[in-house]
């Protein structure tokens, strides 16, 4: 009976309960709500509804006097700011993903030891439906490297014309790109084909980004370096190793917090559109009319250009 009252119980309570014999002290987070998009199910997508968080997090304790110095304990807002950066990454479809992100988030802080989190979904049925998940610092993935903004790399995007793919002096820009030492995101639009045609719009608008896809994959196969990628964190891989990414967009664009204002058929503008997510050094467009107030510097070229 005590381990059901327990799992039920605030996760302060959990907390208290599963303690070692070592000194630990709390800090907690009580019925912090937010309205926020996510879900799995169809019918949980373009709209949204209210989430709760309760998260205790066990602290170190202090290895010198506070002296009422907030630079020397955790403060509550690391752990509310742990919850809105994740929750403004990206739209998760799963409370066990959004858990444990914000579970390492905040584990990453120094004087971290154990993080309860506890996550409930308000709006989806008579009562709330939730999980709570434990992690500790030494639950760390060892290879966890969450990257800040300030230290992202600045690619640049190159929009690729279905002219360009097929160019021969693909792999001879494809060369130049390596030799530069940039990080490279390609961008491609549909391939030259009729596109089936849906009456709803949310329809076709997968559609056409699966018709991007397609030409990504044609692209990849023109040269061993262009490997397709679909989320952020695996271009957050790509640019700090060096690979040449080709993006594939319906993850992160159906997935944005928010959706970008291009359309897929308009393939141009959502490249930049990326770039700006990207914090892109410059989108260069070849074979097509750059956009118009792309929010980046372009750069336009011909498919016979020698270089990018």
């Amino acid at each position: 009976m005590s381990d059901i009252r327990l799992a039920f119980s605030h996760p302060l309570e959990r907390a208290v309960a599963t303690a070692d014999d070592r000194p630990r002290d709390r800090i907690s987070l009580r019925d912090h709500i937010v309205e926020v998009e996510i879900g799995a199910f169809q019918a949980e997508r373009g709209t949204t509804q209210r989430i709760r968080f309760d998260v205790v997090v066990e602290v170190r304790p202090a290895s010198q006097p506070l002296d009422d110095d907030v630079d020397r304990i955790l403060s509550y807002d690391r752990v509310t700011e742990a919850i809105a950066t994740e929750l403004a990454a990206e739209r998760v479809n799963l409370l066990e993903t959004l858990a444990e992100r914000i579970a390492e988030r905040i584990l990453l802080e120094p004087m971290a030891m154990r993080a309860f989190v506890r996550i409930e979904k308000l709006d989806r049925g008579p009562g709330a439906l939730g999980v709570e998940i434990v992690r500790s610092r030494r639950d760390l993935p060892r290879d966890l490297h969450l990257v800040r903004d300030e230290d992202r790399p600045h690619p640049v995007i190159v929009y690729l014309s279905n002219a360009a793919i097929a160019s021969d002096r693909l792999p001879h820009w494809l060369d130049g790109l390596e030799a530069a030492g940039r990080p490279a995101i390609l961008c491609v639009g549909a391939p030259d084909l009729p596109a089936p045609v849906a009456r709803a719009p949310l329809a076709q608008r997968r559609i056409d980004l699966l018709a991007l896809e397609q030409n990504a994959w044609v692209l990849a196969g023109r040269d061993a370096r262009c490997v397709v990628v679909e989320s952020r964190t695996e271009l957050d891989w790509a640019m700090k190793h060096g690979q040449i990414s080709v993006w594939a967009p319906s993850k992160i664009v159906l997935d944005a917090v928010e959706s970008p204002e291009a359309q897929p058929r308009d393939a141009v503008a959502l490249a930049a559109w990326l770039g700006r997510q990207m914090q892109a050094a410059e989108l260069v467009v070849v074979g097509e009319t750059p956009p118009e107030g792309a929010g980046i510097a372009v750069r336009a070229l011909q498919p016979a250009a020698e270089t990018l």
